[in-house]
């Protein structure tokens, strides 16, 4: 299992907003089986297997390009663990145990 950060950063558009954009690349990600994800305020995080995301991650690659941007910066982080199972749940945990919070 895989957990990955996404940012993708449409560039060449009409306006500096990209929420659309965002939402596009949701829509997509929500039509998606065998994933999970999570929206935050910089970037999206994707929790599946390697095999079921590469293709996945080209697909939201190219929304912006379908929705008229004329270039795009997309930058991942894949945390790639094989000795045992994390989940972004997990990891959360994990840190929250670890706090005096």
């Amino acid at each position: 299992m895989a957990i990955i950060e996404i940012s993708i950063v449409p560039l060449g558009t009409a306006t500096t907003s990209v929420s659309e954009f965002v939402a596009a690349v949701h829509d997509v990600l929500a039509g998606q089986e065998k994933i999970r994800y999570q929206l935050t305020p910089m970037s999206t995080i994707i929790e599946g297997e390697l095999d079921t995301l590469w293709p996945l991650l080209r697909k939201l690659h190219e929304v912006p390009f379908e929705h008229g941007a004329l270039r795009v910066y997309t930058t991942l982080k894949i945390d790639d663990r094989r000795d045992k199972s994390a989940t972004m749940d997990d990891k959360i945990i994990s840190v929250r145990n670890k706090t005096n919070e």
